[in-house]
């Protein structure tokens, strides 16, 4: 299964009742096994969890830790780009030259990468002390 037709099958289990945005991502981690996830809304909106966190989270759930390419569908006019926790997610477990698909249901698809979605991104060289 490619990660288009994974990413759009998953969209379709999204749960949104409140925006009625459905949005599936598909990662292929570096085993090459491919992960879902879709867009989980709650009441409290700040509760709710993007597709890609999901998708990152059964990948590490699987014990893959590095993303090597990811696709994210939504039911919009346009390819919507991750949020910005989702960019700093992915950043933490894809290099950046990792491409990053954005697409409509109907098929419109921009690509791009995830160093140009999260340029000067936050990582763990940070975090040392030097």
């Amino acid at each position: 299964m490619s990660l288009k037709d994974a990413a759009l099958a998953v969209r379709e289990n999204a749960h949104a009742p409140y925006s009625n945005f459905k949005v599936g991502a598909a990662i292929r981690s570096g085993s090459g096994a491919i992960y879902t996830g879709c867009n989980v809304e709650n009441v409290a909106y700040p509760e709710g969890t993007c597709a890609e966190a999901g998708a990152i989270a059964a990948m590490v759930a699987a014990g893959d830790t590095e993303l090597t390419e990811v696709y994210v569908v939504a039911s919009s006019t346009q390819p919507v780009p991750p949020c910005g926790g989702c960019r700093q997610k992915l950043a933490e477990f894809g290099k950046g030259e990792v491409v990053v698909t954005m697409a409509t249901a109907d098929g419109l698809e921009t690509r791009t990468t995830i160093a140009d979605l999260l340029p000067g991104a936050f990582g763990a060289a940070h975090m040392t002390d030097t």
